[in-house]
């Protein structure tokens, strides 16, 4: 088909194959003694024509060899393996410019469930390519999605070597057409819980189907897995947003809570001035009462000692008395 993945849905889907193949063992391949994953490499190798060819995936092994990984439909060997041999060279060159070395090159050809045999060398009598393949009708893929459907669907996650072999689902010999097997592995991954092991077999499935995909279909999917991003950023900002208003409330409620504190506290100590401030004025008046009493007895200053009045107030008071007292006649 024409097209392909575009290269802005290839970061995303590279990003998530990094993770989902770092420190992965081939063994789901059937592969047994490869060295174990150790990162995902660049897969385009620009050469000194004008022409650009990118392979399906490159790994880098934990024995610094390089492997690539090819996925094919077809029984065109001998043109398949000139082409690995262009990407070999390429690869051969580009790292020996960065590097000054030469790296080990495994080839691996996963073959879908159209292919039923294949060859694994090309002679061209100084020249030998080999590669090892692996032939995906000898998988039983309705099997073993049924089974990763069912732990799905009881809530359990796949395993690592799980979800690797769901990704290979699609190419597997199974009773449904290839492109209904893609879009049944990929709505199987949007109901697993776990947000980036969804995202890692969506990309695997994309990236192991690139060239058997229906293009409408891809691009949809593409979207939704935009569209999920958007809407993760928006249900982060919006608990951010819910986080702040959260804290504003608190901040308020505290500021609330002293101003409440504080005016009660001012309140009762303005009972207690009013309070005292009464009782002082309730004794005075008694004390002005007794000295009323005391003066045709005591001397002023003697009625002042007693009841706490100055001088000068009984003084006064004494005055009050006498202008308030009737004329003799």
């Amino acid at each position: 088909m024409p097209g392909g993945i575009s290269h802005h849905a290839k970061d995303i889907l590279f990003k998530s194959l990094s993770a989902l193949y770092q420190n992965q063992a081939l063994d789901v391949y059937g592969l047994h003694g490869l060295p174990r994953i150790k990162a995902l490499l660049p897969t385009e190798f620009p050469s000194v024509r004008a022409d650009e060819r990118r392979a399906d995936t490159v790994f880098l092994l934990e024995d610094d060899s390089i492997l690539l990984l090819e996925y094919e439909s077809n029984e065109r060997f001998l043109d398949n393996h000139l082409k690995y041999l262009d990407y070999a060279c390429r690869i051969l060159h580009t790292y020996y410019q960065q590097e000054k070395r030469i790296r080990p090159i495994r080839i691996v050809v996963i073959y879908t469930s159209d292919v039923t045999s294949a060859r694994e060398q090309l002679d061209a009598g100084d020249v030998l390519l080999s590669s090892k393949a692996v032939l995906l009708g000898e998988f039983n893929g309705d099997a073993i999605f049924h089974a990763i459907e069912e732990k799905v669907h009881n809530g359990e996650p796949p395993t690592p070597e799980e979800t690797m072999k769901l990704i290979l689902v699609p190419l597997m010999h199974t009773r449904f057409d290839r492109q209904t097997m893609i879009e049944k592995t990929i709505e199987l991954a949007k109901t697993i819980d776990d947000e980036p092991k969804q995202l890692h077999i969506i990309a695997g499935v994309l990236t192991a189907t690139d060239k058997f995909i229906d293009r409408s279909y891809a691009e949809k999917v593409k979207e939704w897995i935009k569209m999920n991003k958007v809407f993760r950023l928006l249900v982060e900002e919006l608990e951010q947003e819910k986080e702040e208003m959260l804290k504003k409330v608190m901040q308020e409620k505290e500021q609330a809570v002293q101003r409440a504190i504080q005016e009660k506290e001012q309140a009762v100590q303005r009972v207690m001035q009013e309070k005292e401030q009464a009782i002082k004025q309730t004794e005075k008046r008694k004390a002005i009462e007794i000295a009323k009493n005391l003066l045709d007895v005591l001397p002023i200053h003697e009625i002042a000692k007693r009841t706490g009045l100055t001088v000068a107030e009984v003084a006064d008071l004494a005055k009050e008395m006498d202008n308030d007292q009737p004329p003799i006649q």
